[in-house]
């Protein structure tokens, strides 16, 4: 990947300037270039404080190398929704870790990606730019290098990047839609568990009920979730706050025998794309067990 820049304008003075305001890359990513010698001028590498002039041309080169060892590699069957040059966005079943861990080192959708990426010799790491749980089924996003994790993070930052999810709660809720607004802060004696906690991080939850029902003499209903913040375990420990916790959510709820699993489905993402700067939506269809769930 190469960026392209030719000076026609007096906006940018140095290479820096170029470099942070026009194409947003980060000191961190930029240190990294410099050392590879990535930063040409005119056809050259140069220093990042030089001075340019009218029809300078700077290239950034986003080609070289990283040493992924970290990841173990594994074949996997990847339900991949989109791919390009800058993204890969797959389909996660439930199940299954983003990254790895003790109990799932060499299990993890990352082994899957670092053994896809080994078959199309793209020599980067690996970068999920959003998580899910465990047993939390649907998109996540990886990007092929640095340079577009770092404009994708950004988005979430600035609030650009959308996501929404489908939840299957214990209950009929009050209202039809309404938010849920709740700080979260990591439990007391515990490395996993999440609770709402005056003085946590801002958590922001809005939700609308699509359907309610009863299965099995339970009150249930399908809400569709927008996440204003990306706390974790944030949908789970919010609906358990108000007293709706997730069908089968073990660690916010209780264990159901209609579903193995809490019924939440990362169900669909928009965002702008970092390259062709095209509004993307991403759709990942609702998997099986929630269906027979809501049918």
């Amino acid at each position: 990947m190469i960026l392209e820049y030719i000076k026609n304008t007096n906006k940018y003075l140095t290479v820096r300037q170029v470099m942070s305001e026009y194409f947003h890359i980060s000191a961190r990513l930029g240190l990294k270039l410099k050392k590879n010698k990535k930063i040409l001028l005119n056809g050259n590498p140069t220093y990042v404080d030089k001075e340019i002039i009218l029809g300078d041309e700077i290239k950034i080169l986003l080609d070289f190398e990283e040493d992924n060892s970290n990841i173990p590699s594994k074949k996997m069957d990847l339900n991949i929704l989109y791919e390009d040059d800058y993204l890969l966005i797959i389909n996660k079943p439930a199940g299954i870790p983003v990254h790895p861990s003790i109990l799932h080192y060499e299990d993890s959708l990352s082994s899957g990606i670092k053994y896809y990426f080994d078959t199309i010799n793209l020599h980067k790491k690996i970068r999920p730019v959003n998580r899910l749980d465990n047993n939390t089924s649907g998109i996540v996003i990886f990007a092929k290098n640095e340079y577009i994790h770092d404009l994708l993070s950004r988005q979430m930052q600035n609030k650009e990047f959308k996501k929404e999810y489908v939840a299957v709660c214990e209950g009929h809720l009050e209202n039809n839609s309404g938010t849920i607004d709740a700080p979260i802060s990591r439990r007391e004696n515990s490395i996993i568990e999440r609770c709402v906690k005056s003085d946590g991080d801002t958590a922001i939850t809005h939700y609308k009920v699509l359907n309610e029902f009863v299965k099995n003499d339970v009150k249930m209903s399908e809400l569709l979730i927008d996440l204003e913040t990306g706390r974790t375990h944030q949908i789970r420990v919010h609906l358990s706050y108000i007293g709706h916790p997730i069908v089968g959510d073990s660690l916010y709820g209780k264990e159901s025998s209609l579903i193995s699993r809490q019924a939440l489905h990362a169900y669909k993402v928009y965002f702008k794309h970092p390259i062709t700067k095209k509004n993307m939506e991403i759709t990942s269809n609702i998997p099986e067990d929630i269906l027979k769930l809501i049918e």
